[in-house]
Formats: structure tokens, C-alpha cells, sequence
């Protein structure tokens, strides 16, 4: 089987403006997105944002330079690149909702009870992937971009991200509604006192949250638009955690574009009179995992991207990385 190479997958699907790369850890999500985000800047001249929700600071790594909460920084003519910092997004988050307590009541300070029941629940870990999932939304609702590519973190926390648009979602609902019951009794209040209620501006939040929370989780089940891909490599444990994987996308709604098979030792290396004993066995043991995925998987596999004799960092790499990713070589 001989993929095309993601090229192809973007020329048959043009409207698509969001790009997701999942996957387990250390599998080449980074370089697969980064990869892509290239391609779209220097090639199609898109404006293009690379988001990294990986706190490893993964894309600064790749890319040689400290993005990690810089903000958005342009890299290249239509290539930016943010990754955030999430616990400094969470703490942020918890200030502003004590300052607005504090303005809302009038309030010098923070009862000690209603401190200590923010704090902790800003420590809860599912508080980074909602603080991801937003500083996500919130870059898609700006509309600043034609093509956004997220490089989402480990596969487990993955998951829970996309999982947390729906818990995020069904939060806000809750809380709106209570809020319009408390709202209804004030405005009778108000009525008669004979005066007019005033705007509740925690509603006309929560209802701001909950619009763009609904408009990117539509966007990113909608496969017209946004295209999600997994990077697996040549190993047993990958081919089933992939084959799980897409199984619990599948629960989520979410609809998966194809498979980037990455690390691949190009076959016609066996033909080479000097090749080593181990990049022999090499060859050798990636051989049955091949046919395995191409058997298992078939024409979800889009690309397979080539092992490197070093690692694909700084540009001139990616920029291999990308002509690998986006016109395969390789057949499996």
C-alpha cells in the first residue's frame, strides 16, 4: 500500500481550518504538527497557528527557541506558534473570579471560607484540561487564522480534554440555569420596589463561555472542517493503543481523518552493501508490525514518515519532516 501523503488528504478537503494530532507520548506528534503547520505557511501561505497543549514545552524543544508562555510569536511569514502555560492560566483565571466577587458584593477581601473553596478547586487536575480546552476555544472564536493545528498532549490526557467539552458544557448549563431562577426573583423584586433590575453580568458570561465552548466542540466534530489525525510508530504496543484509542474517539464523537505511521526505517535500506547489523535487525523486527497495520488500519493510513539519523529539530529538519509527511515516499 503506498499512502499519498497528507498533501493529498488537504487538497480533497480544503475547507478544513482546524488540524488535531493525538497520540501516545514520544510517538511524533510534535514533529507530525509542526510539520504540517510548515507546509500550510510556506507553502500554501496560509496564516497559520501551531498550539502545543503539551506541558513539556514540546514545540520549543523541536523548534530551538522558548515559546513557553511567551504568547503568540511569529516564527516564519504566516507561522505562529503559542504554547501556554496552563498553571499560570488556571491561577490567572482564579483571581479574576475573586475579583469578581470581591466587586460584585462590595467586598475588601474574600471570606476565608470562599478563598479556601476557590483555591481548591483550582487544584483540581481536571483544571489544566479545562484551562487547555479554553485558551483553545477562546484562540479559534478570535478568528485570527486560516488554519489552526493543535499538538495535543499524551493520549490519556488527550482524551480527557476532548472528553471536557461536554463536562464543560453541561457545568454551564447548570450553573445558567440556576442563574435564571435567581435572576427571576430579582427581577420580582426589583418590580416591586419599583425599581429596574440591574444586568447580571455573571449570566451574560457564563452564557459567553458556554457559546464558545458549543462553537469549538462543534468545529471539532465536524470532519468538513477539522481533520484528526494519530501518530502511531511501528511497535505492538502502539498498534493497540491505537486500535483503543480510536475506539474511545469513536464514544466522543469525534471522527478520525487518518494515520501517521512515524519512524519507519525506509525499506530499500536492506539493498545497502555496508548497512549495520542493527539498522539490519531493525528493518527486520519493524517488517511484521508493517503488514500488521497496513492489514488492521488499510487507507486510514495517510502518511509514514521516515526514521532520522538525528533528531528532527530546528528548521531545515522540520523542514524535511514536512515533504516527508506531506508526499510519502514510503509504501507499507
Amino acid at each position: 500500500m503506498k499512502p499519498t501523503g497528507l498533501a493529498a488528504y488537504f487538497d480533497a478537503h480544503p475547507e478544513v481550518r482546524v488540524a488535531i494530532f493525538a497520540g501516545k507520548g514520544g510517538l511524533g506528534k510534535t514533529t507530525s504538527s509542526s510539520s504540517l503547520a510548515y507546509y500550510m505557511a510556506t507553502e500554501k501561505k496560509r496564516r497559520t497557528l501551531l498550539f502545543s497543549t503539551d506541558p513539556q514545552a514540546s514545540l520549543s524543544d523541536i523548534f530551538e527557541r522558548n515559546f513557553f508562555g511567551q504568547g503568540v510569536t511569529e516564527i516564519l511569514p504566516n507561522l505562529y506558534v503559542v504554547e501556554i502555560d496552563a498553571d499560570r492560566r488556571v491561577a490567572e483565571y482564579q483571581e479574576q473570579v475573586k475579583q469578581k466577587i470581591r466587586d460584585m458584593y462590595g467586598l475588601t477581601e474574600l471570606p476565608k471560607e470562599i478563598d479556601e473553596y476557590i483555591n481548591a478547586a483550582a487544584a483540581e487536575p481536571s483544571m489544566y484540561e479545562s484551562a487547555t480546552y479554553d485558551a483553545m476555544a477562546e484562540l479559534v472564536a478570535a478568528d485570527e487564522y486560516d488554519m489552526y493545528i493543535f499538538d495535543m498532549p499524551p493520549f490519556g490526557h488527550g482524551v480527557r480534554m476532548l472528553a471536557m467539552a461536554e463536562i464543560l458544557s453541561l457545568w454551564v448549563d447548570k450553573i445558567t440555569e440556576a442563574r435564571s431562577q435567581v435572576q427571576e426573583y430579582e427581577a420580582v423584586a426589583a418590580a416591586l420596589k419599583g425599581e429596574r433590575a440591574k444586568e447580571d453580568e455573571m449570566m451574560a458570561e457564563l452564557l459567553d463561555i458556554r457559546r464558545r465552548i458549543t462553537t469549538f466542540t462543534d468545529l471539532i466534530a465536524d470532519k468538513t472542517k477539522t481533520g484528526f489525525f494519530m501518530v502511531l510508530i511501528p511497535e505492538q504496543m502502539a498498534i493497540l493503543d491505537t486500535d483503543r484509542a480510536l475506539a474511545m474517539f469513536n464514544e466522543l464523537g469525534v471522527n478520525l481523518s487518518g494515520l501517521i505511521v512515524n519512524q519507519v526505517y525506509p525499506p530499500d535500506l536492506v539493498n545497502e552493501p555496508q548497512l549495520s547489523e542493527f539498522l539490519r535487525n531493525r528493518l527486520a523486527s519493524q517488517k511484521p508490525y508493517l503488514q500488521e497495520i497496513a492489514q488492521k488500519f488499510g487507507d486510514r493510513v495517510l502518511s509514514v514518515v521516515p526514521m532520522y539519523t538525528r533528531e528532527p529539530k530546528g528548521l531545515e529538519m522540520i523542514a524535511q519532516a514536512s515533504r516527508d509527511l506531506m508526499h510519502c515516499q514510503i509504501a507499507i
